[in-house]
């Protein structure tokens, strides 16, 4: 059974940064894709960026250039650093990754039970 453990959100004022992790771990045989979502009160879990197994990131326009994703691959594990940070910003941030658990199987996609970010003075 895969489960995903996100940590690093917190309070943090205006301006400043969090680095947000998430480690998979369980019965995993390949990872493929990492991303985190976010999701305000009252509002849908959007896309904040994703990562390839290669490497390759996306992020969302809102995040771009304030935002670094990245991935430790021998770790099992996503990071999220997070600068320059404003109050729209303040969400639970998700963890979502696409993994196989074994050689046949299927892609599977897995998500974290988030962590919540707050940016306020």
């Amino acid at each position: 059974q895969v489960q995903l453990a996100e940590s690093g959100g917190g309070l943090v004022q205006p301006g400043g940064s969090l680095r947000l992790s998430c480690v998979a771990s369980g019965s995993i045989f390949s990872i493929n894709t990492m991303h985190w979502y976010r999701q305000a009160p009252g509002k849908q879990r959007d896309l904040v960026a994703s990562i390839t197994s290669g490497g390759s990131a996306n992020y969302a326009d809102s995040v771009k250039g304030r935002f670094t994703i990245s991935r430790d691959n021998a770790k099992n594990t996503v990071y999220l650093q997070m600068d320059s940070l404003n109050s729209e910003d303040t969400a639970t941030y998700y963890c979502k990754v696409i993994l196989k658990e074994t050689w046949r199987g299927p892609f599977g996609i897995y998500w974290g039970r988030g962590t919540q970010v707050t940016v306020s003075s």
